[in-house]
């Protein structure tokens, strides 16, 4: 009968993840940060002046965040003492601030590594301001959001920043061969399913170890896994995303920009990215809806209708079928010709508008309901344009102060070639009536 008290021996632990098995014992083991870790990378720098500084470590998962600060406590003989904001509040943090008083009064030094900093509120942030300034601790916060959107000024002022890169396929590629050799055995993958398998995990080394490992176990003697089998063995990892945060924003961004761009293939990638990833399809339908407002405007009116259209079918068919819909609106978009002289002239217009107040129209072009108005010259000398020769009166409608402005420029391209030309006939006609 086992014994349920005993002493664990090494045999009955529990068998750990290949990925924390893996995990790099020093700092030139850590996989694709060669711009931080290299010879002349920031952080070898940092080690070899020997004042590290408190840091912020951003980037994505998976890309050797925990790993980096833990070795970076080794390196400099450190206590390495690890939270995170997720499960910390402020009794935790005044907890380890005590103890690290402590061992900064005896002399040592503590690196504090902080995972998820950015869900700390402003004021638990605030809180390592005094630790951070009077050398109790070595601050490294771990974060995969913005640090300038998601991290007070104060703490970004006394930290400095280390972005962590997504792993690129050559050193995912490097991580599986290692993997390969811990385990003494190949992965059971055709040349193209390893290459699918480089490409799943995204970025991410955890992710690509994790997969490994389920490949490993789903194989049967002998068995070798083509890209087809792979894909039903291993279920493909969730895009990073989250609809809340900077991917969010960045993708929209991209779209928008290849749209504005004028290149349809980059735009339907992006708009792929952002479905597949679970972003609303109405979120992007608006967004798209305004493309073509600002970056289309009336070099072809026709986008609006389509982009609306795009739209209501979304609304009325749902996903997938409605999901072409928007496919087919952004191509249009991306392809239409493009001009933002309808959204620059609004802009100047709410400029001249918020300038100079509640000037009054000219008397000429105002209603005059009563007897009094009347009397006051509203309306007085007003010209029906539909009376006047090629139906122009060429009069004045800005008021007296302003006197006449140009805010709309349509460019020479679509729709707006046309409008152009009727608003340069226009100019000459005023200016042949003496109204210019």
């Amino acid at each position: 009968m086992s014994d349920l008290f005993a002493e664990p021996t090494p045999e009955s632990l529990a068998p750990r993840p290949l990925a924390d098995r893996m995990r790099p014992k020093k700092l030139d083991e850590v996989a694709g940060q060669d711009h931080l870790l290299g010879a002349d990378g920031a952080l070898t720098r940092l080690i070899r002046s020997g004042s590290l500084g408190s840091l912020i470590f951003w980037g994505p998962p998976g890309t050797g965040k925990t790993t980096v600060a833990r070795l970076l406590a080794q390196e400099t003989r450190a206590d390495f003492v690890q939270i995170s904001a997720i499960f910390s509040g402020v009794a935790d943090l005044k907890k380890v601030f005590e103890a690290a008083r402590r061992s900064h009064a005896a002399g040592r030094t503590t690196l504090l590594f902080v995972d998820e900093i950015h869900r700390f509120n402003r004021a638990q942030q605030d809180s390592f301001l005094p630790v951070m300034e009077d050398g109790t601790i070595t601050l490294i916060g771990a974060t995969t959001e913005n640090p300038s959107f998601e991290l007070n000024a104060a703490l970004l002022s006394r930290a400095r920043v280390m972005t962590f890169r997504s792993l690129d396929e050559e050193a995912i590629g490097k991580l599986l061969v290692r993997a390969e050799t811990l385990e003494g055995k190949s992965l059971p993958l055709d040349e193209g399913a390893r290459a699918s398998l480089v490409r799943m995990a995204d970025g991410d080394g955890r992710a690509a170890l994790t997969l490994a490992e389920e490949i490993w176990r789903a194989a049967g003697e002998g068995e070798i896994f083509d890209t087809e089998h792979l894909g039903e063995i291993v279920q493909r990892r969730a895009p990073i995303y989250d609809k809340g945060q900077e991917g969010h924003y960045n993708l929209i961004s991209a779209l928008h920009k290849c749209v504005r761009g004028s290149d349809p293939d980059a735009a339907l990638y992006y708009l792929a990215r952002m479905l597949d990833a679970g972003e609303d399809p109405l979120f992007i339908a608006r967004r798209v809806v305004r493309m073509a407002i600002e970056d289309i405007g009336l070099a072809d009116p026709q986008a609006l209708l389509v982009a609306n259209a795009a739209k209501d079918a979304y609304d009325f068919l749902g996903t997938p079928e409605g999901e072409l819909a928007l496919a087919n609106a952004v191509l249009y978009v991306a392809s239409a010709p493009k001009s933002n002289a309808a959204y620059m002239a609004w802009n100047k217009a709410m400029a001249l508008a918020k300038s100079y107040g509640s000037l009054m129209p000219p008397h000429t072009i105002l209603n005059a309901p009563t007897k009094l108005m009347k009397e006051e010259g509203y309306g007085a000398g007003y010209r029906y344009d539909h009376d006047e020769p090629d139906a122009f009166s060429g009069q004045n409608y800005w008021p007296e102060k302003l006197g006449r402005r140009s805010l709309y420029e349509p460019v020479e391209r679509g729709f707006e070639r046309e409008v152009r030309k009727r608003l340069e006939y226009w100019a000459k006609l005023r200016q042949e009536r003496g109204e210019a």
